[in-house]
């Protein structure tokens, strides 16, 4: 993997004081939020890219309100969030727009993108074991509720696995149900 990584800056934010380091994997730039002293076996969400849920604000999905509490507990706990660019499961935006207007006509999130000529999701956490050996880090305790995420972090002892549950609303009912039901999150 040709990696190029930033240097560490401050990041005040609402949730807390963190640290931020970027890091380019071909033409995608991943954010690391993190305490400057993380715990010797940190909580770390794997966050992907969210647009329209996480600046935006979006009801179709739980991005956004996921991203919040994550930043909420990595401040607690000193912790760290894995920001991953890796738009709509790894589509991009412009496809993920497509996708949106194909489950206004009906179409549920997974139907969608099989239109389009995509997979399920199109993710993948490679980038994650990179980040965590550059950070010196082995164990973890992974809040998540996809099992892929669990299954594809290789190299990399997950001691717990921490919910990340958020209240759903009429938006995004049927897109957890497909979570849950057909992707299999542990919901």
């Amino acid at each position: 993997m040709n990696i190029k990584i930033s240097e560490v800056a401050n990041l005040p934010s609402r949730f807390g004081d963190f640290k931020v380091k970027a890091f380019k994997e071909g033409n995608k730039e991943h954010l690391v939020i993190f305490k400057e002293a993380l715990d010797e076996v940190p909580i770390v969400r794997v966050h992907s890219e969210c647009l329209t849920g996480d600046a935006l604000g979006s009801l179709k999905c739980d991005c956004g309100a996921q991203l919040e509490y994550a930043l909420t507990i990595a401040s607690q706990t000193n912790g760290m969030v894995i920001y991953l660019r890796q738009e709509g499961r790894n589509i991009g935006l412009l496809n993920k727009i497509n996708a949106y207007a194909l489950q206004d006509k009906g179409l549920n999130t997974i139907e969608a993108n099989h239109q389009l000529g995509f997979a399920t999701d199109e993710r993948t956490y490679e980038m994650v074991t990179f980040i965590l050996h550059h950070f010196n880090i082995h164990k973890i305790k992974l809040m998540t509720n996809n099992p892929d995420k669990i299954n594809s972090i290789s190299d990399i002892e997950i001691v717990e696995r921490i919910p990340i549950i958020m209240k759903s609303n009429k938006h995004n009912e049927a897109y957890l149900s497909v979570k849950k039901d057909d992707m299999g999150h542990m919901l």
